[in-house]
């Protein structure tokens, strides 16, 4: 599925209503270039769960936890990762668990070591605005971008509905 994106408001939509359809956990990586709008895609995730706060890319830190709604939400930020068993280091198998969201930017640092992701997120500039294009990789993200397909509010974002699956 391919999303249009015209401006900063509509990536936080999108990624609220990508929030919502995630219920609460798996494994989203966010791909694209610096600056392609990953952070604030993960912003709108955060507000799914009722975060208002900033929300900066733990660049530094690798990892920002959220407890939020009652749920466990990571947002990783693997730009700076140094070597992928850094993750080990800072108790990534301890995050990666079947009740916690786990976003992560960046996730190509992380090759070997990170698990599967149910959903991979890449976007793209677009002119002033982004393309998202969604591509599921387990059942939860097969359902999660089946009920984006649905969502009324995505209507006019929607490109096109094509789906890739391994």
């Amino acid at each position: 599925m391919r999303v249009r994106l015209d401006d900063e408001e509509r990536q936080v939509v999108f990624g609220q209503r990508l929030g919502d359809a995630l219920a609460g956990r798996g494994r989203v990586y966010l791909e694209g270039e610096l600056g392609a709008g990953k952070t604030t895609l993960a912003r709108g995730v955060l507000r799914a769960y009722g975060h208002e706060g900033a929300v900066k890319s733990p660049t530094y830190t690798l990892v920002e936890p959220y407890e939020l709604a009652g749920r466990r939400i990571h947002h990783f930020d693997l730009y700076r990762l140094g070597d992928p068993e850094e993750l080990e280091f800072i108790g990534g198998r301890d995050l990666f668990v079947d009740d916690a969201l786990c976003l992560v930017e960046w996730p190509s640092r992380g090759v070997g070591w990170l698990p599967s992701p149910d959903l991979v997120v890449t976007l793209r500039l677009n002119g002033s605005g982004r393309l998202a294009a969604l591509e599921a990789f387990s059942d939860h993200g097969r359902g999660v971008v089946a009920a984006l397909e649905k969502e009324a509010a995505l209507a006019d974002m929607i490109i096109d509905r094509e789906r890739e699956t391994p």
